[in-house]
């Protein structure tokens, strides 16, 4: 997928060999989503629908479900978040992955959820899903990188479940594109989302800092459960 994936596990029996399976689905779970997704690959079906050699009606069940997720953030964000965004010519493709990177942390995610008596914090490339129970009531600490200086903590999150997004400028610079105002962003900072879902609190971190000061009222009334921090 193009970034660090790590999945750390806390409880009993983190050794045993179920954990060693389920821990391994995940990652051929997220090399699967590499296959489709990826960008950097000639021949995942995203590329391939972008060069024109593959419908989206007849793409993997997969895709088609991002596709329908793509359209739905962007109706959400009144448009601040797209899936089509500018190559190098400047011509705009179909490129899914601003929501391809938290859906599938959920869906790593919910395959986790599933070992009992653990919990689990998973990191996409500093973005962060966790969850499960492990019995010690022990909260995860996430912390928020400071976008004016990357090697200090702005601040720290505690949580048992959820997803912690942030979107920005300050790791990889004016690489968020505003379809609206149809160019990338150059402004410094950054901004964090956290919600239930990693998908909608990374989709909602992105459409905030590339939108306008009005979306943030729109993200009051139709995103319940997250926050900005």
């Amino acid at each position: 997928m193009g970034m660090p994936i790590s999945i750390h596990l806390r409880g009993e029996d983190v050794e045993s060999p179920m954990v060693a399976q389920v821990v391994e689905d995940v990652f051929e779970l997220l090399r699967e989503v590499d296959r489709l997704f990826s960008t950097y690959r000639d021949d995942s079906e995203v590329n391939r629908i972008r060069r024109g050699e593959l419908d989206a009606e007849h793409a993997d069940p997969l895709v088609q479900q991002v596709i329908a997720l793509c359209q739905q953030a962007g109706e959400l964000t009144k448009g601040a978040f797209t899936d089509q965004l500018p190559d190098d010519q400047g011509v705009l493709r179909f490129d899914p992955t601003g929501l391809v990177k938290g859906w599938a942390a959920d869906r790593a995610a919910n395959r986790l959820a599933e070992l009992s008596g653990l919990s689990f914090l998973l990191n996409a490339g500093g973005d962060v899903v966790v969850g499960g129970t492990d019995g010690s009531g022990a909260l995860w600490r996430v912390g928020i990188e400071d976008p004016r200086d990357r090697s200090r903590v702005a601040q720290v999150v505690e949580l048992h479940h959820g997803g912690v997004a942030t979107s920005g400028t300050a790791a990889r610079g004016a690489h968020l594109y505003d379809p609206n105002a149809q160019t990338f962003v150059d402004r410094a900072g950054s901004i964090t989302v956290i919600g239930p879902r990693l998908m909608w609190a990374d989709v909602w971190a992105t459409a905030l800092f590339v939108g306008s000061k009005s979306l943030m009222l729109r993200f009051s009334e139709v995103a319940d459960g997250y926050r900005v921090i």
